[in-house]
């Protein structure tokens, strides 16, 4: 069976779906493997390697004709669905639930496909969540950003001409991204406080030695692995418990998000007019709408004093080690989905049936998290 790895096209895409270090495995394992030409290079990878690992690198088209897997990072769009043919497998990160035509697009194909971005949260799917993986890097690039785009200092530092009083950090949701970003701004001296509506994340953050902002009627519990939508009384109560930390940080990193929805509002506009002037928040969710109420993705917005920075951070800007892991995650999805090069279709499984979208054409149930 061969596999495809394609160039990313989306604007700002700097990661590769597989390595050359999981090309050669994929290969001992008995797999083809065609590279379209640069597909690494902003990854650090260069032609040459991908040929040294055994892999063939061709133009695009030849990648998506000889093919009988095809394997992105980013959705499949209208250009690359003229090219695939029907009982081809497209594995990517679909974010199939606010892209139904596209799904339905790769139906009318006659194709079948995986979304990554689908992958249940259990313990046995960990080694394949790009999501997590991704997310990791995430969190430490937006405490560096964040690090870059204020005006002082993180650590506590003693000098002769005074002391400088460590930064004050505030992180909003506690998943990976959050865990990380707490990590990284910790290591850098700062003083770190983080909220989230899951009770049990309470322990993972003052294990980091980090501040657990607790607000009344957190509901403790999580969908999947994901945070539930708040209610608006929990909202309000939630602004009201962090108001006085959030009027005293000198960086904040929101990284709340609700798979499939709209990011939900933690920082209005009315809250970003009593900050510290100076103050840098880095908005992780602005893909989705943001978790700031001024925050706009790929922009710099200055409000009251406040720098406010919508991004979906940057394991692109990490593209390397982003790529290391997505394509670590891939390879052990692929091995998990196949048996002697070919595929289990086990759909009884839950892995496969949450995260094949589509199988020969028919769009299958798509379960809400």
């Amino acid at each position: 069976m061969r596999i495809g790895i394609l160039k990313e096209t989306q604007k700002g895409e700097k990661r590769v779906s597989i390595s050359p270090n999981i090309t050669k495995q994929l290969i001992d394992k008995g797999f083809e493997v065609i590279v379209e030409k640069d597909a690494g290079t902003f990854s650090s990878y260069k032609n040459s390697d991908y040929r040294e690992a055994g892999a063939l690198v061709e133009k695009r088209g030849v990648v998506f004709k000889d093919s009988q897997i095809l394997i992105k990072i980013n959705p499949f769009d209208r250009e690359d669905l003229k090219l695939v043919d029907k009982g081809q497998v497209l594995i990517s990160q679909l974010y199939h639930r606010s892209n139904p035509e596209l799904i339905q697009m790769i139906a009318d194909k006659g194709a079948s496909a995986f979304s990554m971005d689908a992958m249940p949260r259990i313990s046995r799917a960990q080694d394949m969540d790009v999501l997590s993986s991704q997310s990791n890097l995430a969190g430490y690039k937006a405490v560096i950003l964040g690090a870059y785009e204020m005006k002082k200092i993180f650590p506590l530092m003693m000098t002769a001409a005074g002391t400088i009083k460590p930064a004050r950090v505030l992180i909003y949701g506690v998943g990976v991204a959050g865990l990380q970003a707490i990590a990284t701004a910790r290591r850098l001296g700062a003083m770190v406080k983080a909220t989230d509506i899951r009770i049990e994340t309470k322990e993972q953050v003052e294990s980091l030695g980090a501040k657990f902002i607790l607000v009344e009627g957190a509901n403790g519990g999580s969908e999947n692995g994901y945070a539930k939508e708040a209610s608006e009384d929990y909202a309000r109560r939630q602004k009201e418990a962090v108001d006085k930390s959030l009027f005293k940080a000198d960086l904040v990193i929101t990284t709340a998000g609700i798979p499939g929805k709209k990011s939900p509002v933690l920082i209005t506009e009315e809250q970003v007019l009593k900050m510290k002037n100076g103050a840098v928040i880095i908005d992780l969710a602005a893909a989705q709408g943001g978790n700031c109420e001024v925050s706009k993705l790929n922009k710099t917005v200055l409000k009251h004093g406040v720098k406010v920075i919508g991004t979906t951070i940057a394991p692109e800007s990490v593209s390397t080690n982003a790529s290391e892991l997505y394509a670590k995650n891939m390879y052990n999805f692929i091995m998990h989905l196949t048996d002697n090069n070919n595929f289990k279709w086990d759909l009884e499984e839950q892995i496969t049936d949450e995260t094949l979208i589509v199988h020969n054409g028919l769009i299958r149930k798509i379960k809400s998290k």
